[in-house]
């Protein structure tokens, strides 16, 4: 009833009057320039017809973000929040040269760890920074702040603030923690003692206090939002809210009138005796749901079809069901001769449709007929390590590039070598030598191996003289990788980096992040490392450590704290008042256990493998060796380790040739 009163057109003026005040009392505040958009602009957005595009935002937000972007496409390895907070500090005139001036000859001042690590710090997308991270109009902050104030009344507007600032004012990465102070207040505490309140996450979609349900003209209830006065954070609500809910409901929708088709005419088939039986389950279907193979015209429900190619995707049948000529299904009908025919690729399309996630198994099942082709056909195959895309090796060493020359200046050297070696004290050692080699070169297993590897190494330098980054052309990943290694490009990219720095990285940065407190009038990130709970930015902003309030005013400041007697340095709770304690601390142990154990799961996620126990101590001991034997000769050789066949074969080839 509402919601037909918003779409139709108000009688009176007293309806006119109760809407307004109603919507004034539950919407929350925009500032006054949005006033007049608001009035043609639905109260409720059920639609994505109903968003308004998004404004222009000001020329000083578009400066900002051009800034940003450059910078962060000049210092890829740096977070964007060091950037943001820099181009706040200095002034418009020439800060994006004063700013790239200070980073490279001072970097640790600025930077102060904030690194990014492994697979973040590529440049290789479309968009450098996000729309998460780039600078926000008073627009989207005003409407932030005003949206944050409705639902969480029971906190402060400086804890908000300060909030919102650590997340850039994206409101659905700052709620989590929103929610977490909320249920700290005392506000929380009476409603949950007395209503039975508990905490809303992001995992109850249907129950998220964002999204209200309004019935539709036809009686059924829809999910809406609240429109916040800026079509920015409105469309962002909306796809991440609403979307997800509106394909739900769509995919539900289909199955079940997919359903009902399927037995109403199955109904009206039974009646007039006109099912057909499937030659390999037996079982009576309808006509709709058959097919027949492509010989001897056994008949083959849908369901035997969508079975078979299911097992054969993701079972042990490929090799006895599938064609990889034709890509089509071998007829499975029980028959006395095994039949020869096959059910055609459109009618395994037909039959899938039918299946939850069919889609995604006709997708798994063209990429393994096309890997079969690909390995069948024995040409040279670069993979883009991130998804299934695959290119020709040709592509990256043409036939006609230039071939490699011997190194004429190197050529004095590797004589003089030689002479040095077939001298005494070591002609024995190198007549020996060459023995073994002439004996292993008569076993034809070793040269086709010596044969493969130099052949490889020569790969390899052909493409180093080309260059090794290999961008993936599939739309869906984009992701550049180096054709060495094959990891993440990174500029500078330095192939078989340890994989330990990486995860050493993560670790450090999930460690800090969630520490860390961000001023919400300069923006400056920091971390109390010691002392009171009462923070003062160099700015000369003050807040609470705990409950993150503007503690500045003339009657806050230390009053904001527990004034009740306790020795100093005493962190436990006051037993008689809900105040902050001005020596309170946050179990940083625990909050640092589990970043670590986050950090260290997403890595293990992207490596798939686990750490080994000398890899542990390579972690705790700060980066010591992960020997603790005496010096050998392994340590003795660049790198500390023996080189592998690999390396050996390199190194002859860059040597020998230019």
């Amino acid at each position: 009833m509402f919601l037909s009163s918003l779409l139709r057109p108000s009688s009176g003026r007293s309806a006119s009057r109760s809407n307004k005040s109603k919507s004034s009392r539950d919407s929350p505040e925009v500032s006054p320039s949005r006033a007049r958009s608001l009035d043609y602009s639905p109260e409720y957005l059920a639609d994505e017809s109903q968003l308004q595009p998004a404004n222009q935002p000001p020329q000083d937000v578009l400066d900002l973000n051009q800034n940003l972007e450059m910078l962060a496409g000049l210092f890829p390895n740096i977070q964007v929040e060091v950037f943001r907070e820099m181009l706040a500090s200095f002034s418009e005139e020439s800060r994006l040269f004063i700013i790239t001036d200070k980073l490279l000859k001072n970097p640790g001042e600025f930077v102060k760890g904030r690194r990014r690590a492994g697979e973040h710090a590529t440049s290789d997308s479309t968009t450098i920074v996000s729309r998460a991270e780039a600078f926000r109009t008073t627009e989207y902050k005003d409407a932030v702040r005003a949206l944050a104030m409705q639902e969480f009344k029971g906190i402060s507007k400086s804890s908000i603030d300060a909030v919102l600032s650590e997340y850039n004012y994206s409101y659905l990465d700052a709620r989590p923690t929103l929610v977490d102070l909320s249920s700290r207040s005392w506000k929380f505490a009476i409603s949950s003692l007395f209503f039975r309140r508990k905490t809303v996450t992001f995992a109850e979609a249907e129950t998220h206090p964002l999204i209200i349900w309004t019935p539709s003209d036809h009686g059924a209830m829809i999910p809406t939002i609240k429109a916040t006065g800026s079509s920015e954070l409105d469309r962002e609500l909306f796809e991440e809210l609403i979307m997800p809910l509106r394909r739900r409901e769509r995919l539900a929708r289909e199955e079940s009138d997919r359903a009902l088709a399927v037995s109403l005419l199955t109904e009206e088939a039974e009646a007039v005796e006109s099912t057909y039986e499937c030659n390999c389950c037996y079982g009576d279907v309808i006509f709709e749901e058959i097919t027949v193979c492509g010989t001897d015209g056994h008949m083959v429900c849908f369901h035997c079809v969508q079975h078979s190619i299911t097992e054969a995707v993701f079972g042990q049948s490929w090799q006895r069901s599938i064609d990889k000529i034709t890509g089509g299904l071998r007829c499975p009908a029980v028959a006395s001769t095994e039949c020869e025919g096959c059910i055609s690729s459109e009618h395994i399309h037909r039959a899938m449709r039918c299946v939850k996630n069919g889609d995604e198994i006709v997708r798994k099942l063209d990429q393994r007929l096309a890997e079969h082709g690909l390995i069948s056909s024995g040409l040279p195959l670069i993979r883009c390590p991130f998804c299934s895309y695959v290119e020709i090796d040709d592509l990256y060493v043409p036939a006609h590039a230039r071939r490699p020359k011997l190194r004429m200046s190197n050529l004095p050297t590797i004589i003089i070598t030689f002479i040095c070696f077939i001298l005494p004290p070591f002609s024995i050692p190198t007549l020996i030598l060459c023995l073994v080699s002439a004996v292993l070169c008569l076993n034809r297993s070793f040269r086709e191996y010596a044969t493969q590897q130099i052949k490889a190494a020569l790969d390899r330098y052909q493409r180093r003289r080309r260059g090794l980054k290999f961008t993936c052309q599939n739309p869906s990943c984009a992701r550049s990788s180096c054709l060495s290694c094959s990891k993440a490009w990174v500029d500078i990219h330095v192939c078989h980096e340890s994989s330990l720095v990486a995860l050493r990285t993560q670790v450090e940065h999930a460690m800090s992040m969630a520490v860390k407190r961000v001023c919400p009038r300069c923006s400056t990130s920091f971390v109390k490392t010691a002392g009171c709970n009462k923070l003062t930015c160099p700015c000369g902003y003050k807040m609470c450590y705990v409950c993150r309030k503007d503690i500045g005013t003339a009657n806050e400041g230390y009053q904001h704290f527990c004034q009740h007697f306790r020795p100093e340095g005493d962190g436990r709770r006051c037993k008689e008042c809900n105040k902050c304690n001005l020596w309170e601390a946050e179990n940083t142990d625990e909050i640092l256990r589990k970043a670590k154990a986050e950090a260290e799961r997403k890595w293990r996620e992207c490596e798939k493998r686990d750490l080994s126990d000398a890899e542990k101590a390579y972690l705790e001991d700060g980066g010591g060796g992960l020997s603790h034997g005496g010096r050998g000769l392994g340590q003795s050789l660049p790198g500390g380790k023996m080189p592998s066949v690999e390396e050996f074969c390199d190194l002859i080839i860059d040597t020998l040739f230019m």
